[in-house]
Parts: C-alpha cells; structure tokens; sequence
C-alpha cells in the first residue's frame, strides 16, 4: 500500500460512484452507516449526491482518503448546526474499504477532520458510533470521550437493534 492521501472530495461522477461503491460494500459487511442491507447502489447515489451538494454549499466537509488513486475512505464533517452551535461539528460516515481496514484509513481520516475542525473554528466535537461492530476503540484512542449509551437506537444493516455510543472531543481552546 502507498501512501494514504487525504483531501477533500468533489462531485465528479467519479468520485460519487466510488463513494457509493464504498457505502454499499460498507453496509454489505455490517456497518452501521445509517442504512439497510441490502443497499442498492442508486440509493448510495442518491444519498452520495444531496451530500455533495451539501458540501458545495458549505454544510459540510466530506473527505477521502487516497491509495494512488483509488479512494478507500471516507468522512464527513458537518458543519451545519443550529445558530447556538457554531463551536461544534459533528463526524459522521467515517467508512473504509475492506480491502484497507486496519492500516490506519480511519486515524488519518479523522486526524484530517480534527484540523478542518479546528481552522473552521471548531472548538468541540461530536459523534456516535454503534455499541456492536462499531470504531469505538478508534474514538478513545484519539481522545474522545464517551458521554453515554443509547439501547437500541437503530437496527443493524442485517437486522436486530443495536445500541449507540456517544463521544465528543474538546479542540484547540475553550469556547
């Protein structure tokens, strides 16, 4: 594997396919992503395309990380919060490729993220992740802190309920 590169993604029809490629295989394999199994590959589209609209209007940032040419990850960072929250973002859709799970995809994308945050002015962090399958050994790691659990906030992408773990992570200096 060469070097991961990290950047922010456009809405070129390739990037959307590969996005929606990895959504689906991410799902296809039990992540919990925010959707079912099985996912078809125009509702990742779909999903892939009011996101990156999102971004181009400023709402979010959503990255990739690069092996050569081929993206293998990706996260999104959401920067539109109610007017009472501009100190805060929240991380969402942090998936890598099977092919690349464990050689550090996840900890470069959200290392990338946090310094986003931080030039954004963000000064406060926030995610959930699933209590079954989930990265939460990822999060602590990188210093996030569990606020709670939540029983059964969702269904798994192959059924049955899951729970949520909750995070945040303070950036830079207090607000």
């Amino acid at each position: 594997m060469s070097e991961i590169r990290i950047a922010p993604l456009d809405a070129s029809p390739r990037i959307r396919g590969a996005l929606s490629e990895i959504l689906v295989e991410v799902v296809a394999n039990g992540g919990s992503v925010s959707f079912m199994h099985p996912l078809a590959f125009e509702a990742a589209d779909t999903f892939w395309e009011g996101a990156l609209a999102a971004a181009a209007r400023g709402e979010r940032i959503i990255l990739g990380a690069f092996d050569g040419e081929s993206l293998v990850g990706t996260v999104t960072l959401l920067l539109d919060l109610p007017p009472n929250q501009p100190h805060r973002a929240e991380v969402a859709k942090l998936m890598t490729r099977m092919s690349h799970r464990g050689r550090g995809v996840a900890k470069a994308l959200m290392q990338a993220s946090e310094r986003i945050a931080v030039e954004r002015g963000r000064t406060l962090l926030v995610l959930d992740t699933a209590a079954e399958g989930g990265a939460s050994a990822l999060y602590e790691g990188l210093g996030f802190t569990l606020a709670g659990v939540i029983p059964d906030y969702a269904f798994k992408p192959h059924g049955g309920l899951t729970a949520t773990m909750i995070y945040w992570k303070r950036l830079g200096e207090e607000p």
